[in-house]
């Protein structure tokens, strides 16, 4: 048997950086997926292999079971109760890791390798297994890629384990219930926290419902909106540092308090009324003119993260070429290169979105069309009798 799971990765419209200091942020899931195909092993050569394949980058990990089981046995504790790795766990699973001989150009993959053994002992319980993973998602470019792919595994486990109870018989992509939506969210969770040490817990949970979410200091709340959204994902692939540009915006609000608190008030503003626009009903304006307030809610929200020092020279040149074409764009997550959108109106020709993909992708940046707030975590069966 073999099951599949893929989770959305995530955008925010507005309020990132100022919901550190209390402000409202909007996220919302973008249709780019994480894919995990997990399936017992066929053939008795595998009776004691655990394997983890990450297609996109020719990487492939295998463990005995029985190397696993001794390592981390003694940490895992009931599944239906999501449980956090334990720091002695950790060290465990970092001599499993290492043990894998990552290559030093990528060995960041390696918090991503341990959330992968700590989801799959704490859930599937030490049976051998054949994981892959394919992506949509550019890595470390703040469309939560990390969080796709803790709630793609997780969601597999859980319904190979019969955790999630879904309609084997069913072809084609389910969602799961409420309350396994709940589970699988827990359990993505402390994935996240392996990768990321302190996750807000916004990016899995986006991956897990999908659609849209308003959060503030910690609460969450979904938001349902019937305005179909399409956004141009340009990634400048140009790194960053979040947590230095995270410290930046602060030293600058305790440099200039007053200054600081009146833009993080003004994001705030933003945010609650894009928030409001979305999940207004059709029949209180036209999509054409949703569209004209949610590009001007945008373009305000993008000068205040410019007056935050989080922009970049990769992400003004995004602007300016989008600017030409009366497109308006902001960048999305820590900033500082990453990624940035724009909107694309129902009515744009697509003559004029192709011209500037190509200007943006002459520049050597990468672009993306997708829709925004679609559906979260789905599962699908596959017999392979």
């Amino acid at each position: 048997m073999e099951v599949k799971a893929r989770a959305p990765g995530k955008i925010i419209l507005a309020g990132e950086h100022a919901v550190v200091h209390g402000s409202t942020a909007v996220a919302a899931s973008v249709n780019l997926y994480t894919t995990a195909s997990v399936r017992l092993p066929c053939s008795s050569d595998e009776d004691d292999i655990v394997k983890l394949q990450l297609k996109d980058l020719a990487l492939e990990f295998a463990w005995p079971v029985s190397r696993i089981k001794e390592a981390l046995g003694g940490f895992v504790g009931p599944i239906s109760t999501p449980t956090s790795c334990p720091a002695e766990c950790l060290k465990a699973i970092a001599s499993l890791v290492e043990y894998q001989n990552i290559p030093e150009a990528k060995i960041k993959l390696a918090s991503g390798v341990s959330a992968f053994l700590w989801l799959y002992s704490s859930i599937l319980r030490f049976v051998p297994v054949d994981v892959a993973i394919t992506s949509e998602l550019p890595l470390g470019s703040g469309l939560g890629s990390s969080a796709a792919f803790c709630v793609a595994i997780s969601a597999a486990l859980l319904a190979l384990s019969g955790s999630v109870n879904v309609d084997q018989e069913h072809c084609g992509w389910m969602v799961c219930k409420e309350d396994e939506l709940v589970l699988l969210n827990k359990w993505a969770f402390e994935g996240e926290k392996i990768i990321h040490g302190k996750p807000s817990g916004i990016d899995n949970t986006v991956s897990t419902y999908g659609s849209m979410i308003k959060f503030k200091s910690g609460s969450l709340d979904l938001i349902k909106s019937n305005m179909p959204l399409k956004m141009l994902v340009t990634n400048t692939k140009v790194g960053r540092n979040t947590k230095a540009l995270v410290a930046g915006v602060s030293e600058r609000a305790i440099r200039h308090p007053d200054a600081m608190s009146s833009v993080f008030n003004a994001v705030d503003s933003i945010s609650k009324e894009l928030s409001i626009l979305l999940q207004s009903a059709h029949d209180d304006m036209s999509l054409t003119e949703k569209e004209e307030q949610l590009a001007e809610l945008m373009e305000m929200n993008q000068g205040l993260l410019q007056c935050m020092g989080v922009s970049h020279g990769s992400i003004e040149t995004i602007l300016r070429t989008t600017s030409k074409y009366e497109l308006v764009s902001k960048l999305t997550g820590a900033g500082g290169g990453g990624c940035v959108l724009t909107l694309l109106p129902n009515l744009l020709s697509g003559t004029i979105v192709d011209e500037v993909i190509a200007e943006l992708e002459s520049c050597g940046f990468e672009c993306f069309i997708a829709g925004i707030g679609g559906k979260g975590a789905e599962i699908s069966f596959h017999d392979l009798a």
